[in-house]
């Protein structure tokens, strides 16, 4: 640092002066300046500047949530759907393999009323005929088929088919079976050929009333 010759400093190494302008009126304009006002004005700005970023960040949130709502409805109706898919395609792949079933044992009907015809003239009492009609009997029933129709059973028309009828016809049962019926699952593959006779019950009680005509004539 350069002196003087009286030990101050120069001019030119002297540190700048900074002056503050605190006067009330505006030397350009000629208006009064209102400090609080502007500091009130400047703290308002930055609190709606605030204000602002709240609520944007309240906005946003808002959207958010509203896309996310959106977005779980769209999954849980493609998820609803797809189960109906699949529930749809195992029903018909289901279908489709009992019908084929069906259509197998249908063909092979005529097979077991020879085997039946066998065994009532009792050509399968013994042998290996018996053990063939066994296994095929067996494999058909595992794959679910059945057969109905026998003597003493209830006549149903949706099961059984009458070819001849015995009696009044009041509560009508099976007096004889001409050819089984067979059914697969829920589908009937054939109809029953049966002869139709009243109940027990109702011959019991024709019995008992022309028992007691009977008596009646004995006595007089």
């Amino acid at each position: 640092m350069t002196r003087g010759d009286s030990g101050a400093p120069s001019s030119s190494e002297k540190e700048p002066v900074t002056f503050v302008d605190n006067r009330k009126v505006d030397p350009e304009t000629g208006e009064i300046r209102d400090a609080a006002a502007a500091e009130s004005a400047d703290a308002g700005s930055g609190a709606e500047a605030g204000n602002g970023a709240a609520g944007g960040a309240e906005v946003l949130a808002d959207s958010i949530s509203n896309e996310l709502a959106e977005r779980t409805a769209d999954l849980q109706r493609l998820t609803a759907e797809y189960a109906n898919y699949r529930r749809r395609v195992e029903r018909d792949r289901k279908a489709t393999i009992d019908t084929a079933k069906a259509t197998v044992v249908t063909e092979l009907l005529g097979v077991l009323d020879d085997l039946d015809r066998a065994k009532a003239h009792g050509d399968l009492d013994t042998g290996p005929l018996k053990s063939v009609a066994d296994k095929l009997t067996d494999a058909l029933n595992k794959q679910g088929l059945e057969e109905f129709g026998s003597e003493g059973e209830p006549f149903d028309p949706t099961l059984h088919e009458a070819v001849q009828h015995e009696g009044s016809g009041h509560d009508p049962v099976i007096g004889v079976v001409m050819r089984k019926g067979y059914r697969f699952g829920d589908r009937v593959l054939r109809h029953a050929m049966v002869g139709v006779t009243d109940g027990v019950s109702d011959l019991s009680a024709d019995d008992a009333s022309n028992a007691g005509s009977d008596a009646g004539t004995t006595n007089q």
